[in-house]
């Protein structure tokens, strides 16, 4: 049974990988051609994208297909994040939204309660409410979009730790924020996954990094000095697996620590390469900014997504019930493929 399982995932995730154009770039690093996220069209709706936490990688290259999509789209956006990873910041935030009388607002939400009453203030001023990456409840928002489905990501994380630690010793997730919904999900399912398939595998601790890359290297320097015979650690979010990478080189440990996640390809080239870490997994976060862009204009025009509809620029799509919306597979990167993608 077991056999079977992992067959038939490994199958998925080297069926994403050979997919040449699944992830195709929407902006070049170099591109001049990007409008601001103030720049003007006349007539045309204004989109509010809010993200976890200002300037770190991942939501970096979020940004980009923000901006790629508001350039083919004709739409303003304006695209803010706080600079912690806090409810409190993203709700000022989005009281600015309200003020300014946005079209839409999308936000990958920090907390699912605590900015649930100004999102359904927003949704009854007329305003679009969509969330990304990480959901609210439902009754705040209008859509969800989920990058991919959360038990398919985070049963398999837990597999790739296991295949790099021959499936023994004890091991450390660090995750991003307790409160975040979707790195609550990812982390539901690794643990399922270890308690249901890896009886001779020990999980001594789970911290939170809150999405801090300093935090983060401070965290898996922790985790090291406390359990010295740590066979490995998964970071179950972008800044996770660099920092622990950092650590485990800074502590000599590369190739005895294995180091597993959720995390850019960009962020951990050279950790993959050098062996520090051995592999990490990930979608496009560029399509996802296209993606929100896209949605939140056909929303406003009062148009829904259907299940295994192709988004130009993105793909195909799938829905769970009638208001999450699936952006599509994983895929992992590894010392052999990294090289491949950019973003």
């Amino acid at each position: 049974m077991k056999t079977r399982w992992v067959t038939v995932w490994m199958l998925l995730f080297v069926s994403g990988c050979s997919n040449g154009d699944a992830y195709e770039l929407l902006v070049s690093s170099g591109s001049s051609s990007i409008r601001q996220p103030e720049a003007q069209y006349e007539h045309q709706y204004t989109i509010g994208i809010i993200s976890k936490v200002d300037n770190i990688p991942y939501f970096n290259s979020v940004k980009e297909g923000v901006l790629e999509a508001a350039e083919r789209l004709k739409v303003n956006v304006l695209y803010e994040g706080p600079a912690v990873a806090d409810a409190k910041g993203q709700r000022v935030i989005v009281e600015k939204f309200i003020q300014q009388k946005v079209d839409a607002i999308a936000i990958s939400a920090n907390d699912p309660v605590q900015l649930a009453p100004i999102l359904k203030q927003a949704k009854a001023a007329g305003i679009v409410v969509i969330t990304w990456d990480s959901d609210t409840e439902p009754a705040a928002r209008n859509l969800f979009i989920d990058m991919v489905n959360p038990e398919v990501l985070g049963r398999h994380v837990m597999d790739t730790l296991a295949w790099n630690t021959e499936e023994h010793g004890s091991f450390a997730i660090m995750t991003g924020s307790f409160s975040a919904s979707n790195h609550n999900a990812w982390l539901k399912w690794i643990q399922a996954q270890w308690k249901e398939y890896y009886p001779n595998m020990n999980l001594v601790e789970v911290v939170a990094t809150n999405d801090d890359p300093h935090n983060a290297f401070i965290q898996a320097q922790g985790l090291l000095r406390k359990y010295p015979d740590l066979a490995g650690i998964i970071g179950n979010s972008s800044v996770g697996p660099p920092a622990a990478a950092k650590a485990v080189e800074e502590a000599g440990k590369a190739g005895d620590v294995a180091v597993v996640g959720v995390s850019t390809p960009d962020l951990m080239r050279d950790y993959l390469k050098r062996g520090s870490a051995q592999v990490v997994t990930l979608w496009s976060p560029k399509k996802l900014g296209y993606l929100t862009v896209f949605l939140a204009k056909s929303l406003i025009n009062g148009e829904q997504p259907g299940d295994f509809q192709y988004m130009p620029g993105v793909g195909t799509i799938r829905m769970r019930g009638s208001d999450t919306v699936i952006m599509g597979e994983p895929i992992d990167f590894t010392r052999e493929n990294v090289d491949q993608y950019d973003f």
